[in-house]
């Protein structure tokens, strides 16, 4: 069998003019043993016309595959191909293989879970890997009803896109789905845990693993109150209705996503089902992860995309959608949806937007010639960046001629396909504005325009003006702001602008001390800040009444920094004098996250990355201050969290982990028990029998990454050789899983350990291109974003990335990542010499 080979979009398009498929009979038997599977597929097609073409399958072993009543030849596979020979007509092709379980997250996925011993699966078949579980003509265009039926052992429930029944075989049938594209059918079996319910005549349900089952029932309520709450608000929006039979929502282990949108059966990682203590944003981080993937039933699943260059139409919907929608279902439950979103997910985006590898929203078609290059765009920009210029173009369009172009776009596509171009033709049915225009100028470019405000006048007459470099227009407010005697600085107004201006804006009233473009939030744009708007968010950032808006204003610090326009001992410095004042959640993580990751841990000089680290200490110490009454509980694990992470010296945090609590609470969960135990390794405070004395406390999933971790982070040289040795020195039956690999690589590289891992900076690039070969993309990518030397922030280990990155031997995924990283590097070093 020949090498794996990636479609391309002229061979899809080839391929979609020729076929149309009706419908895929799958049978699967997962009673065969922990390595392998059975799977059995009846496709039927019809061929427009006489030609050659394939079917893609990825077996362990393909037995037989016969068309129209006529044997093939196994031995004919090619990599992932079968050639097929068509006559014009009906057709019928049947494959029986033997398929492998994975341990990366790709395809069926097996888990044994530490605690109980008992397995899982479940199916991941974004983009290609359907190919690892059954045969298919897998391209999003050739969509087609499938009936599954699934042998599983005994007192496992089969769960699947629809209504499943066990047949009195012992076999699990699904009924026939909707017409779906490949990459969208979903399997999970189990001994789940499993809550049902019903709502608007359909059957619900939520589901985990038994060892996770006291976890569950406690959200229980909270999660289906926002599953309910979440799917009226959409039928509240879209005139379609829910287009699918049943809503089953699969928490399942070692998912490398946040979830995936499966109509029927949406699978979540299940750290979001909370074994321990959280906060209020991660909550509501886990409440629209579920209204974004509501939001694919229609965008996504009822109309999906043509061919992946498309794919930010999918993902920048859903985000913009799980963010608005929740704000509207639950209003009280959490607080403003869209301040969690310019501080996390909106710098997300500026990061991306501004490295070499940015792309536009909607890149052209040729720019993602092929699977594995379509692989790289599910990032910031097709995410967060695409989500602001939506809700930029909500702004400019009207929430009601939005909707209806939706709308549309949903009765003229249900049940196919669609392209950028239909959707832009759609919006432009319900409104008389130019959308193709803005579509040009917003989704096929690159960058963030950067807007500064400019006064001119004197007295109580004073002139706005918007520098504007770049090329979009935006839609925006201006918040004026006064310094008042107490220090506050009150909101004066808010002014509507068009950026490019026709003329400069004549103020009202005296200078404001503060000006703030995009003081809602509403487009995406770098900011800046005139000298005396600057010298005021400096020195009042934690004055100004909205928290939106100072998101705002945080977010262009954090540019500036990035930007070296802002030195960094000043924004921890600005973050001193504000957080312990800052009442929203959610600024306080995003901030002391940045400051703690980049700030300190890259940013600042190596000399001075203590005083860093003091001055986080400092920072979460006033927190606790102000949480001793105990009324925000969430905020004082924040505190914790980030006194932990920034601490030097091991006896608080030991004491902490012997008394098994945080004076004046809170009590010490798993989490935290790992957090402090993952730090005092990096300190050289804790040994191998203190690590394997709390696994054995905690011998769960987690426990075992905790472990993989701290056993990582210690400072020796054999723990080292070890850990190095368990992420890449492995074969098949000694491979990590995806989970376990990550937690050994983010306990691997310490700041505090520069000289004890040097040796390893030069050996990463070999054998991170060897296990991205072997393991392929979902690995390639962990390797990328958590095994890379991060710490190492000088100029020897930016040449010799860059020296690698031009031998021309990474698979894309791999690449992808290390040319983000080494620009990050590379950044890094600006700010410093800056």
């Amino acid at each position: 069998m020949g090498p794996m080979s990636v479609l391309t979009r002229d061979e899809a398009q080839t391929r979609a003019q020729l076929l149309d498929v009706h419908h895929y009979t799958v049978d699967l038997d997962l009673t065969t043993g922990d390595e392998t599977f059975g799977s059995t597929t009846l496709i039927r097609f019809t061929a427009r016309t006489a030609a050659d073409t394939f079917v893609e399958v990825k077996p362990d072993t393909l037995h037989s595959a016969v068309l129209d009543g006529t044997p093939l030849d196994p031995a004919e596979l090619d990599g992932n191909r079968l050639p097929l020979s068509l006559t014009e007509g009906e057709h019928e092709l049947r494959l029986t293989a033997t398929m492998r379980y994975s341990h990366t997250g790709e395809g069926m996925h097996r888990f044994l879970d530490p605690t109980d011993g008992e397995s899982y699966v479940y199916t991941q078949l974004f983009m290609e890997d359907v190919q690892r579980v059954f045969a298919a003509f897998d391209q999003p265009d050739l969509k087609a009803v499938f009936e599954l039926t699934v042998t599983a052992p005994d007192g496992w429930t089969v769960l699947t896109n629809t209504v499943t029944e066990r047949q009195d075989d012992g076999r699990w049938k699904a009924a026939p789905t909707q017409p779906l594209s490949t990459y969208l059918v979903c399997v999970a079996a189990g001994p789940w845990h499993s809550i049902r319910t019903e709502h608007a005549g359909l059957p619900f349900g939520i589901h985990c693993r038994r060892s996770l089952a006291p976890h569950l029932d406690a959200d229980a309520d909270e999660i289906i109150d926002v599953t309910r709450a979440c799917f009226d608000r959409f039928h509240e929006k879209f005139d379609e209705p829910y287009p699918f039979d049943s809503y089953d929502q699969a928490f399942v282990p070692e998912f490398n996503a946040g979830a995936m949108e499966n109509p029927g059966l949406v699978t979540f990682r299940d750290e979001f089902v909370f074994r321990s203590a959280v906060t209020a944003t991660e909550r509501m981080t886990r409440a629209m992860v579920i209204a974004h993937e509501m939001a694919h039933m229609w965008f996504g699943d009822l109309v999906t995309l043509r061919w992946w260059d498309d794919i930010w139409l999918n993902e920048s919907f859903a985000e913009y959608m799980g963010y608005q929608t929740l704000n509207e279902a639950c209003p009280g439950l959490f607080s403003d949806t869209w301040i969690d979103f310019g501080v996390a997910r909106k710098a997300w985006g500026y990061d991306a937007d501004q490295r070499p590898s940015t792309h536009p929203v909607a890149p052209d078609p040729d720019a993602v010639p092929d699977t594995a290059s379509a692989l790289l765009n599910f990032d910031g920009i097709s995410y967060a960046k695409g989500a602001s210029a939506l809700r930029q173009l909500v702004t400019w369009l009207g929430e009601d001629d939005f909707l209806a172009g939706i709308n549309i776009h949903f009765k003229r596509h249900k049940f196919g396909n669609a392209t950028l171009a239909d959707f832009v033709d759609n919006l432009a049915a319900a409104t008389d504005r130019d959308v193709h225009a803005w579509a040009e100028r917003w989704l096929r470019t690159t960058g963030a325009d950067t807007l500064t405000p400019r006064l001119t006048g004197e007295g109580n007459r004073w002139d706005l003006a918007v520098d504007h470099r770049g090329d979009r227009p935006h839609r925006i407010e201006a918040g004026l702001y006064d310094r008042r005697p107490d220090g506050e600085l009150a909101l004066r107004e808010r002014i509507a602008l068009d950026v490019p201006q026709a003329e400069p804006v004549r103020l009202s009233g005296p200078r404001p001390d503060l000006v703030v473009l995009n003081d809602g939030d509403l487009t995406y744009a770098k900011l800046r800040f005139d000298a005396v708007s600057e010298e005021s968010a400096l020195r009042g950032l934690s004055r100004i009444p909205d928290p939106l808006a100072r998101a705002v204003v945080w977010n262009a610090l954090r540019d500036m920094v990035r930007d070296g326009e802002l030195e960094p001992a000043a924004y921890l410095e600005t973050a001193r004098a504000h957080l312990p004042e800052e009442s929203e959640l959610g600024i306080v993580q995003g901030v002391l996250a940045f400051a703690r990751q980049y700030v300190a841990d890259r940013y600042v000089p190596e000399e001075d990355r203590p005083a860093a680290l003091a001055g986080l200490r400092e920072i979460a110490r006033a927190l606790l201050r102000r949480t001793e009454d105990g009324e925000d509980p969430g905020l004082r694990l924040t505190a914790v969290r980030a006194l932990v992470d920034s601490a030097t010296t091991p006896d608080q945090i030991a004491s902490w982990l012997d008394e098994g609590t945080v004076h004046g609470g809170p009590e010490l969960d798993p989490e935290l028990r790992w957090r402090i135990l993952a730090r005092l390794a990096v300190l050289g405070a804790t040994d191998e029998a203190a690590i394997a004395a709390e696994l054995e406390r905690d011998p769960s999933a987690t426990g075992q990454e905790g472990a993989a971790r701290c056993r990582a982070s210690l400072p020796d040289p054999a723990a080292k050789a070890a850990a190095w040795a368990a992420m890449f020195d492995t074969d098949d039956l000694t491979d990590l899983s995806n989970y376990l690999f990550t937690a050994t690589a983010l306990g691997f590289w310490q700041p505090e350990q520069a000289e004890l891992v040097r040796e390893y900076v030069d050996r990463f690039y070999d054998a991170a291109v060897a296990l991205a070969d072997r393991r392929g993309p979902a690995m390639a990518e962990a390797a990328g974003r958590h095994a890379f030397p991060a710490y190492a922030v000088d100029a020897d280990a930016l040449a010799l990335g860059e020296r690698r990155l031009a031998d021309g031997t990474m698979i894309p995924a791999l690449h992808r990542k290390l040319v983000d990283q080494l620009d990050d590097l590379a950044r890094a070093l600006r700010v410093r010499r800056a």
